[in-house]
């Protein structure tokens, strides 16, 4: 009797905290969101004055990390070692470092995106109000709860999100003793930012595709394997760039201040910044009868893994979103499919296969995009997981048996 009530006990502080974690998050969230989506207008206003001084920029971001917390330039590793139990801590100094040098880098044109550091923000404080009210220092759920509510608070998809972070840490297998917690978070996170003012992306696509017809059957498969093929090629040049300049550029300062000066003259020449920034932009054109180049994806590809390789701040989602939607736009006009919905199909399969997960890229296309594509989704969706081999852009993610 007494062990159930002391389960019961921290179940209820498990939901309190939770509860906690999504106003705070969702607060964090709300003023990293609205602050990055203004950072990104002005930049587009005056992209010839500021896209020039990226590289004093990059030197920016580089002292604060080194001057403050320079554990804290592991990012995402960190989340990733908590939740394996390699490592008790995550500095708190985290959060403003992860939040300013993504503005930072935003600001002055870098290729790069919100939602890791959304994740990293909430990772950080849940974790640590995990740790301030004497929960188990071996448990993942706080540590879960936060990529949670961090995810949900920013993109306003609370299901996906919960997903996201119960299947990221460790690949092929679910943290689902954290589920009622990152559920809870998740969706007050995304109530609370969307409260103070974060809109979500919501384009409901009016007509299904239909499966009936085996070559349409085909084609998805195909769509999964392209799509899944790109999300491997972004992980796999991501992980072998940062090798690279890791080996050959040991000083960060000389590897984020020499490379990012070809970096802003390409972003600078190529379409007045098109490629700059989060890559809302060539999402908004696909799914609005918008100028999509057959050259968007991979240009936004390149251009982003340069940046983030060299020491630039910011997630991967974001440009792996646009990086899909461009690509399905030209797949939907080759294989005689709606383009529209190849480029829905796109946003949420290539984020499939390079984070290496299934459920939640899934459930981001029926957030987004609506339900009516459900079984789309699903087999383009997992065909691109099946055919990633495993590769992910988290590189400390673990992989189950």
């Amino acid at each position: 009797m007494e062990k159930k009530l002391q389960s019961f006990i921290l179940f209820l502080k498990y939901v309190s905290l939770a509860v906690l974690t999504g106003v705070l998050v969702g607060i964090i969230d709300a003023v990293f969101g609205r602050g990055l989506l203004a950072i990104s207008d002005f930049r587009m206003e005056h992209y010839l004055f500021l896209i020039p001084f990226l590289p004093l920029a990059g030197l920016l971001i580089t002292w604060l990390y080194y001057r403050f917390s320079e554990t804290s330039l592991k990012g995402m590793t960190l989340v990733f070692e908590t939740g394996q139990k390699k490592r008790e801590d995550i500095p708190l100094v985290l959060i403003p470092l992860v939040m300013s040098g993504t503005w930072i880098t935003h600001l002055f044109g870098g290729s790069a995106g919100r939602e890791g550091v959304a994740v990293q923000i909430g990772a950080t404080l849940s974790h640590a109000l995990g740790h301030r009210f004497h929960l188990p220092k071996d448990s993942r759920i706080m540590l879960v709860t936060g990529m949670a509510a961090g995810f949900g608070g920013l993109f306003q998809t609370p299901l996906a999100a919960v997903f996201f972070s119960m299947e990221v840490i460790v690949a092929g297998k679910m943290q689902y003793h954290a589920l009622l917690p990152a559920l809870t978070a998740s969706y007050t996170a995304a109530f609370t930012s969307h409260m103070l003012g974060l809109e979500k992306f919501y384009v409901p696509l009016q007509d299904a595709v239909k499966i009936s017809d085996g070559s349409i059957a085909v084609r998805l498969v195909v769509l999964g394997i392209i799509f899944g093929l790109t999300g491997r090629l972004f992980s796999f040049l991501l992980a072998q760039l940062k090798k690279f300049f890791g080996e050959n550029l040991k000083n960060p300062y000389v590897r984020i201040g020499v490379i990012s000066i070809p970096l802003a003259l390409i972003l600078l020449l190529l379409y007045n910044g098109r490629y700059s920034g989060l890559g809302t932009n060539l999402i908004s054109a696909a799914f609005s009868d918008g100028n999509i180049y057959t050259y968007d994806w991979i240009l936004k590809l390149l251009l982003t893994v340069l940046t983030l390789a060299i020491g630039f701040q910011g997630g991967e989602v974001t440009p792996l979103f646009s990086i899909g939607a461009s690509l399905g736009i030209v797949l939907g006009e080759i294989l005689g499919l709606s383009p529209v919905h190849c480029a829905a199909l796109g946003y949420a399969a290539v984020f499939a296969g390079a984070t290496n997960t299934l459920f939640a890229p899934v459930l981001i296309g029926l957030e987004v995009f609506g339900s009516n594509d459900m079984i789309p989704f699903f087999i383009v969706c997992m065909i691109a997981y099946l055919v990633n081999g495993n590769k992910s852009i988290y590189g400390a993610q673990e992989v189950n048996g």
